[in-house]
Formats: C-alpha cells, structure tokens, sequence
C-alpha cells in the first residue's frame, strides 16, 4: 500500500483502482483527489462529502452491475469544483476518463465512469442501475438528518458567499422545489425506503424558510 492504513479513504481508493484493471498504483491521481477535495473554497464538496459518500457505497457495494466503476466515480464526481462554473461533472468526467485510460484501463471501462459522472448533474432521470445508485448516494445528503441537513444548507451558502442573498434564495428555492417536485427523489428501492420521506420533510422546511 502507497498509504497508511490509518488513513480512511485510502482502502476504497486501492480497492477500486485495483479493480478496473489499472496498471498503476493511482498514488499520484490519490494525492492529486485529496488536493482537489480539501481546496479551501470548498465548505460542502469537501472530504466530508466524499467520506459521507464512500461510506453510503460500502453499505451496498454487493448491489451495482460494475461496483469498482461506481466507487471511483465517486471518488471523481466533484473533483474538479469550481462554484462560478457550469460544467464541472463534464470536466471531472473526462478528468477520471483520461486518467484511467493512461493507466491501461480498457475504453469500455473508462467510458462508462465517465457516464455515471455525468449522471450526478441531476438534470435527468437515471435509468441505469449503477447510475441510480451513483446519483442516490450523491442525493443522500437531502435525507440526512435535521441538523445534518441544515449544517449543509448553510455550507452550500458558504460555497456562493459571493452570490447576493436575494438571487442566492431565489435560485436555491427553484433548485430545491425542483427535487420535492419529483414523483421520486431515489430511484433504488433501498435508498428510497432510508432518505424519501426525510428528504422531502427537510425539503419543505427549506424552502418554507
């Protein structure tokens, strides 16, 4: 191993890596992931999000048609996260897509992380198993609870401290009406059954506020 055992995210990152077949150790793509994620901009697409996610992933790594595919996905999907910019899944996408290729990860592979990347834009209905469960880890933090739900309201105001209040509330507003507006939020029967009725609660306070 390139970390220590000590270090949390480490395990996931050499399971998965390992796993699509990479001939590398991914110690540098690790390093550069841990850079990305602890950048200081950053108060909600932080480590404590990927970890929330990784940890989401672990309960259910049996249930996903390609599960080291989703993992790093995961480990991608907010790399690159810039609050003034509106195509960051797009770039973190090709971001893991390149960086597997270069390791000798096969096209089929690396295409489909690039996919399931895509899919955490949330601005369509994941129709793919591994997609549904990508984007319902992603969407998890709707469901969290209260407190948790309301500490990350307030880091995604932190992250667009530099958007006026009053444009801030209306665009979050129509981002948050249109999630509770869904006829699901969670697509997966799993994910459905622990988050959908605490999701649309903490919806509703929200947007009532």
């Amino acid at each position: 191993m390139f970390c220590s055992e000590l270090e949390q995210f480490c395990p996931s990152w050499e399971r998965a890596w390992k796993g699509l077949g990479a001939k590398t150790t991914g110690k540098d793509l690790y390093d550069a992931l841990m850079i990305k994620y602890g950048e200081p901009h950053r108060k909600y697409h932080s480590l404590q999000h990927l970890s929330e996610c990784l940890s989401l992933f672990a309960s259910v790594q049996d249930l996903p048609t390609y599960p080291f595919e989703v993992e790093v996905a995961l480990w991608f999907h907010d790399a690159i996260y810039e609050v003034e910019r509106s195509d960051n899944e797009e770039r973190s996408a090709e971001w893991a897509r390149t960086a597997a290729l270069k390791s000798g990860v096969v096209l089929a592979v690396a295409d489909r992380i690039h996919n399931l990347i895509r899919a955490t834009k949330h601005t369509g209905i994941p129709r793919k198993l591994d997609e549904q469960l990508l984007v319902d880890i992603d969407l998890a933090i709707l469901g969290a609870s209260q407190p948790r739900f309301a500490e990350y309201e307030h880091q995604i105001r932190e992250e667009y401290a530099h958007v006026p209040e009053g444009l801030f509330r209306q665009k979050r507003h129509a981002i948050l009406r249109s999630f509770l507006e869904r006829e699901r939020i969670y697509n997966t029967p799993h994910f459905y059954a622990i988050f959908e009725e605490q999701a649309r609660s903490n919806l509703r306070i929200a947007i009532e506020q």
